[in-house]
């Protein structure tokens, strides 16, 4: 096992700065999960952006949701690292630039062939829906992005359960656990569980 700096530049106004990565091979590919994961403080990581209404959802009302999924989660100033079928999720904020983004590490990309590359372009197309596989550092990632003001607790809830179920159907069906467009064979019972697990925790006191 090998520990591993990576820079995970994100797309857009978003971007996250050093990170470290704790990585061991499988047969499936990489079994391996975050040890840290920090935002620089001394870097903006997004341009400054113009509120036309108030913010309603905060770091801290992000983190208070992120208790109530797994109360053992870590905070790290705006990121957050918790667990959620035995998957590594993290979620890190951006008041700045208004934006957030849910994120769940799935493999190296050198454990990536071409035909797997295409079927996650097509994934992102018809079932990964408000999920998305995405590649940065040599990793492959599932990930949610969402204005940060503008979310609600049923959002984050929805996407964090789509980030974990586009990882862990990575491979077999690669959906999100939603609907599927376009008539696919795409298996979303796993997503739907989940989600209806994570919905029982709306209602649970902050």
């Amino acid at each position: 096992m090998k520990n591993t700096a990576i820079i995970y530049a994100a797309t857009g106004l978003l971007a996250l700065a050093t990170a470290v990565i704790s990585s061991a091979a499988s047969a499936a590919g990489i079994e391996g999960t975050l040890a840290s994961l920090a935002l620089r403080q001394d870097t903006p990581i997004g341009p400054p952006v113009a509120k036309t209404s108030p913010q309603t959802m905060t770091p801290d009302g992000l983190g208070a949701i992120v208790k109530k999924i797994d109360p053992e989660a870590k905070r790290d100033a705006n990121l957050w690292q918790f667990t959620v079928l035995e998957r590594q999720v993290y979620i890190v904020a951006d008041p700045g630039a208004d934006r957030m983004r849910v994120m769940s590490p799935i493999t190296q990309t050198s454990n990536i062939t071409p035909a797997l590359y295409q079927r996650m372009m097509q994934a992102n197309f018809d079932a990964a829906l408000d999920a998305r596989y995405a590649v940065a550092q040599d990793l492959v990632w599932s990930v949610f992005i969402h204005p940060l003001g503008s979310l609600n607790e049923r959002e984050l809830l929805s996407g964090t359960a789509q980030t974990v179920t586009a990882a862990v159907n990575f491979g077999t069906s690669f959906s999100s656990g939603a609907i599927v467009y376009g008539g696919g064979d795409t298996n979303g019972i796993i997503g739907r569980q989940l989600l209806d697990e994570l919905l029982k925790k709306e209602g649970q006191p902050m």
